[in-house]
This record gives structure tokens, sequence and C-alpha cells, in this order.
């Protein structure tokens, strides 16, 4: 990570591929917008890239007035816990200030971005059926009450996990991805199961969104895992390498597990293992070496296809399995940088390259507590908006169009057999075929989308 101690003078190709890394990071989330919006019903997408650009201006303006100074202030009371306001709107900071190598501004930059990203991921857990009020709110607390503390831990020379613990995190597999995948179970927890959650799982209704959306994130996260190498020697650069190897090994990790659980790979298959092996490179993408990131990728891909479907087992609705992904993604990250560290970056080795089990033991524990943490605090947050302006649609009207869909379908097929009977063909006719399924889709998303939008 980039330290906060001052230089005289800005190194010009760190302060120029950092501002390059800020706005690839940015660009991730119109890419997070538009492969949640291809996931999703057609009725939702509007309200799901309503949810994701509203992270972009709340968390911007959140940053730039205390969120900085809090995470990367001087630390307050030197237990690592949480920074001051001594820089609340950026006070005492202008174009000839230095962090490290690079310009005190560009830096603000970089983390905002990790910051939107972040909390723009929690959105797929409860798409469909979160009250955009609600989910204004939770924006607000989530990135005070919960980011910005981890982001303090971690990022900041001065946080705990970083000072006194230890651990390796150059890139957020705590902060962003662990962060976000137990905020997603938390939220959609609180929030409820939709109403055909045991029926039907989110059919995507369009597939060519979902991979627009996938190429905007695979190319702003190298912005993701290089940005925080900035500096040390070739660490940008093998950040940039391992970070696409872990990307195409995880696409095929995900697509043995998909033949071998349904003797198929969909394209939705490879779109979505290609996010968990940039989930689970994020700790450590510029100090492991090629091949170990090729196998993190791989073991990511293959184990995050069958934690997506814990959801079912558990009875909780994470809609777009950010828990699965990312969360998951985050752990194995975290566990593997702990065993195959080359130590280039941080000096500590892995158990794989001579080095102890001390650092794999600070890894779980940085894994543990900051899940932990974000769980807990997300429960905690989602109760109260639930309890206070509703975080979720009242779903009254929900479950009762989901009873009509039923009955007109059963009509439908009831009459199409009639109707196949008459002819003397075994076949229900396409069109009788088409008009159920139009049906339904109107009648379980019109609702959910004019919610969305009257919010």
């Amino acid at each position: 990570m980039i330290t906060l101690t001052a230089a005289a003078v800005a190194d010009s190709g760190d302060a120029s591929w950092l501002m390059m890394a800020s706005a690839l990071v940015l660009l991730m989330a119109p890419g997070v917008a538009f492969f949640y919006g291809g996931m999703v019903r057609t009725g939702q997408i509007i309200a799901m890239l309503k949810m994701i650009f509203f992270c972009v201006v709340i968390v911007t303006v959140l940053w730039y007035a205390i969120g900085y100074s809090l995470a990367f202030g001087p630390d307050a009371g030197g237990l690592g816990v949480i920074g001051t306001l001594d820089h609340a709107f950026l006070r005492g900071i202008d174009a000839s200030s230095v962090s490290g190598t690079v310009p005190t501004v560009t830096f603000v930059v970089f983390h905002m971005s990790f910051a939107i990203v972040t909390v723009a991921l929690i959105a797929g857990s409860i798409a469909g059926r979160a009250s955009m009020g609600g989910w204004i709110a939770f924006v607000v607390a989530w990135t005070l009450l919960v980011y910005i503390p981890m982001a303090h831990w971690v990022f900041d020379p001065e946080g705990w996990v970083a000072e006194q613990l230890g651990a390796v995190d150059f890139s957020g597999g705590t902060v962003v991805e662990i962060g976000s995948g137990a905020a997603g179970l938390a939220l959609a927890i609180v929030a409820g199961k939709r109403a055909d959650f045991d029926r039907q799982g989110i059919r995507p209704h369009n597939l060519p969104l979902v991979v627009i959306g996938l190429s905007l994130m695979w190319f702003g996260w190298f912005g993701f895992n290089t940005g925080s190498s900035l500096g040390i020697p070739g660490g940008a650069a093998m950040a940039f390498l391992n970070s696409q190897l872990a990307a195409g090994a995880a696409m095929a990790g995900w697509a043995v597990t998909s033949w071998w659980r349904t003797r198929r790979v969909g394209l939705l298959d490879m779109c979505m293992g290609a996010v968990t092996g940039l989930v689970a490179t994020t700790p450590l993408a510029g100090g492991v070496s090629p091949v170990w990131a090729t196998v993190i990728g791989f073991l990511a891909g293959l184990t995050c296809a069958f934690a997506i479907s814990w959801k079912y087992r558990l009875g909780v609705d994470d809609t777009l399995d950010v828990v699965g992904i990312h969360g998951w993604g985050g752990i194995v990250g975290m566990v593997m940088a702990g065993l195959c560290a080359t130590g280039t970056l941080t000096g500590h080795k892995g158990l794989f390259y001579g080095g102890s089990w001390d650092l794999l033991g600070k890894q779980l524990t940085a894994t543990v507590v900051l899940g932990l943490f974000s769980f807990a605090m997300t429960a905690l947050i989602g109760k109260v908006i639930e309890a206070t302006i509703g975080l979720r649609q009242p779903g009254g009207l929900v479950e009762k169009e989901q009873a009509y869909a039923e009955v007109l379908s059963d009509h439908l097929k009831q009459l199409s057999a009639d109707d196949s009977r008459a002819t003397g063909t075994s076949e229900e006719p396409e069109s009788a075929s088409a008009l159920v399924a139009r049906l339904r889709e109107v009648l379980l998303t019109g609702r959910e989308n004019g919610g969305d939008q009257g919010r």
C-alpha cells in the first residue's frame, strides 16, 4: 500500500499511473451497474442502475467531507482504530501536498474510488426488493460506520491491522471483498426473501449487458490491483500480469464445477468465474508468483461456483451472489496470501516460501475480525433502517401479484391442454407458453420497478 509519509517531490511516473489507476477503478462503478443490471429481471434494471449511481454521488461527497480524514488522517489516540478530522474537507491539502511518491489529491481520489465500488457491490444482495430511500440511508450509514473504520485499520500504516497485527492486504481483500460479502449476507437476512425465491432463481434478462459490465470491471481491476503496489519495483507490473492470469484460471475453474454439476457451461458462468479470480487476487496480486496466481484463480472459480448454492441451503436470498463471489473469493485470497506470499512486497513470506505459520494466522485473524465487524454493523444498520424509513419495498401487493400470476398460469396451461386434445397434438403451443412467461414477468416485476422509481 502507499505510505503517507511526506516526500519532497512526487515521482512523475508514479503520479501519472496512479491517476490512470484511479480512473480505471472509478470505471468499475458503471461496470458493476451494467453487470448487475443485466442479471436482474427486465423491470428492475433501472432501479439497479440508480442504486449504483447513488453510491457514486453519496460516497464521493462523504469521502471529500470527512471520509478521507477519518480513514487516513492522523490516528486518534494511537490505537489504530480511526483517524481524526484534521483533514476534513481536505483542509491542509493542496496541489503541492505529497503522500509517498504521489500527490495527495490523487491518493484521495484513488481511495475514494475504492469506497464507491465497495458499497456498490452490496447492492446485488438485495436487488429487486430494496426501497430507494432505504438504500440511500444505508449507503450513508455503511460508508461512515463500516467502510471508513475498516479502511483505516487496513490501508493506513497506523491502522491496527496494518501495524499491530501485520496482516497483508494490499488492495482490499478484507475491506472491499470480505467486507461487502459479509454486509451482503447481513442485509439479505434483514431484507428477507423474495416471494418466489424458493421456486425459481433470477434468470439474467440481458447477457450482452452482463458481458459489457464484466469488461468494464475487468478493465478497472487492473487499476484496482496495481495502484496499491505503486512505488514498489515490479510490484505493479506483477499485479497486472497476475490479475489477468487469475481471471482466466478462475473462468476455467468455474467451468469445471459447472460442467461437473450440470453438464453445461453458460456465458454467465464464464463471466462470474472471471470476477472470482479478480476478487481472489485482490489481497496480494503483486506479491505472489504467476504460477500461484493461476492456482489461486482456479481454486477461487472452482469453490465459488459451489459457494453460491449455499444460499438455498441456508434460506438466505442473496440475489446476485455477493456473498458467494466476493465474500468467499476474498477469504480464498486472504488464506492463499498467507500460504504463497513471496515476500517481495512486504518482506513477510508465506508458508510455502519458507515462512512460518505466523503470516497465515494473521491473515485468518484479519479475515474473521473484519468479516464479523462488517456483518454485525450491517445487520444493526439494516434493522434500524427497516424499523424507521423501511429497507424493503412494501411486499403485500407483490405477494398478491405472485398469486395472480400462478392462477393465470394454471388457467392458460389448462386452456393449452384443452386445445392440444382438441387438435390431436401432444405439445403445448409455443404461443401459450410464451404468453405464460410474459404474464409472469410483467406481474412479478412491474410493481417492483414502479416502487423503486417512485422513491
